[in-house]
């Protein structure tokens, strides 16, 4: 029988926000005990992830002192090690503040986006000092309910103006974060900037250092909007973006649900592994999810395991479709090529000239067959385990 034992060339990760969400919810209060960064690190370790992920204060509280900051992080620090955990992945908790109630980087207020491009810097500090690759900005309050509070090309600009700060610093510092932007399209504002993973993809070459800069994204929030997210990563790894991705599942049109991994929409997250290991996706696979408010620690035990194994078994799944000779002759047949091809890839005039020519007859190409309805059966077929 086949082992989907957590692979740790996979890169799986937990943030401490996830199996340590205590249940809370906006209409209910928590429903479990929070647990310290070291229990979350030993609950990690007991599952076999990889890696632990943090925001800025999920470790350290946001009013410690210096000593009692060196010495959560030095605790930390022997919780990972122990547990056999990397902690590739840091972000700043800009939303959680009532000074962030009208954003961060895009608020109208000076001092609020100084005090956030402040809090930035520490958090990366905070970071490198642990060993963090990957730096995370999601900008949970960017954004408005009313436009008549906010001129979006200030603020477009405003949030341009902070990231090449915080690039300028990761390269003066040495860092050498890998910089990921994560995008979604409502909560809880309204309407947030920057509401999908292209409209990431299109600001980054408008930065200092576009180089450094890439995007995270996450399955629920393009499902929110009622969108493949597959065809979002597909748009990442194409423009050579994706550097980091969250893993969970969501129903489409919904509020954020963070469920765990593959639980609402399989044949989606058959698609997201297929095109993560065809494309030979190598970064962390974090998965930003919460287990079910009724859940207690041994079943949160149980969501964390059960993301890594959907996300095996699937893996499995993908290499029986790469392997089927039924589903590649299809497969084949459905992606047919032509040497009038070479007239497409490159443009010359003598290649246009060639094209206008050509004796192309649409009748007899739209006679040709495409049995998708085969093809995605046996596919089905696959998923559910009968094929």
């Amino acid at each position: 029988m086949a082992s989907y034992d957590p692979d740790p060339k996979m890169k799986f990760s937990f943030g401490l926000w996830t199996v340590g969400n205590p249940g809370r919810d906006p209409f209910g209060l928590p429903t479990r005990e929070v647990i310290s960064p070291t229990e979350i690190c030993n609950l990690l370790g007991e599952v076999g992830a990889w890696g632990v992920n943090l925001h800025d204060t999920d470790l350290v509280p946001i009013d410690s002192t210096q000593q009692e900051r060196d010495r959560i992080v030095k605790d930390f620090k022997k919780s990972a090690k122990e547990n056999g955990l990397a902690i590739p992945m840091c972000s700043a908790n800009l939303f959680s503040e009532p000074i962030f109630k009208d954003g961060a980087y895009t608020s109208n207020n000076a001092r609020v986006r100084a005090y956030a491009v402040q809090k930035t810097i520490r958090a990366m500090d905070l970071g490198a000092e642990l060993g963090c690759k990957y730096y995370i900005c999601w900008g949970g309050r960017e954004g408005i309910e009313s436009d008549a509070t906010k001129d979006p090309v200030e603020a477009i600009k405003r949030f341009r103006e902070c990231i090449n700060f915080i690039c300028h610093y990761n390269k003066e510092q040495g860092y050498n974060y890998k910089v990921c932007f994560e995008a979604k399209p409502n909560e809880p504002r309204g309407h947030m900037y920057f509401a999908v993973t292209g409209s990431y993809l299109a600001v980054i070459p408008t930065l200092d250092f576009p180089e450094m800069c890439g995007v995270n994204p996450e399955v629920a929030h393009e499902h929110m909007a009622g969108l493949n997210f597959v065809h979002h990563v597909a748009q990442a790894i194409e423009a050579g973006k994706l550097f980091h991705i969250d893993l969970n599942d969501q129903e489409f049109g919904r509020y954020d649900q963070d469920f765990r991994f593959g639980s609402a929409n399989l044949k989606h997250a058959f698609f997201l592994v297929k095109l993560l290991q065809d494309h030979g996706y190598n970064g962390p696979r974090q998965f930003d999810a919460h287990a079910y408010r009724q859940a207690d620690y041994e079943d949160v035990e149980a969501f964390a395991s059960g993301c890594m194994r959907t996300y095996m078994i699937l893996k499995e799944k993908v290499d029986r479709w790469n392997g089927d000779k039924e589903i590649q002759q299809l497969v084949k047949l459905v992606n047919q090529s032509d040497p009038l091809e070479k007239l497409t890839k490159k443009f010359s005039a003598a290649n246009a000239q060639k094209l206008k020519q050509a004796p192309l007859d649409r009748h007899k190409i739209a006679s040709e067959r495409l049995p998708y309805e085969r093809l995605d059966q046996l596919t089905m077929e696959v998923i559910m385990g009968v094929r």
